[in-house]
């Protein structure tokens, strides 16, 4: 399995370096303070890895986080329930 997910991860970087070589024309990104002068593809890497992380920061506040919240009030309960009284003098 290993194995798998290194070539995996191979191809994409392979894939990343590409686009970063074929794309290689200069572009003036223009912030709200700043001005950044890069290439293009260095530009479109980027964005898909802000896009990456913004979108795993939804899903993770907006699924992930409840779910786990779920899960421990459930084991909660769960334990609770399974153990025994208090005062039986077990």
């Amino acid at each position: 399995m290993n194995i798998f997910r290194l070539i995996i991860a191979l191809i994409f970087l392979g894939i990343g370096l590409l686009v970063g070589v074929l794309n290689t024309q200069p572009i003036m990104l223009k912030l709200l303070f700043a001005d950044i002068q890069t290439s293009s593809g260095v530009a479109i890497i980027l964005s898909l890895l802000a896009g990456v992380v913004i979108g795993g920061s939804i899903v993770l506040a907006t699924l992930v986080l409840p779910l786990y919240t779920k899960l421990r009030k459930a084991n909660k309960q769960a334990a609770a329930s399974s153990a025994p009284p208090l005062g039986t003098g077990v």
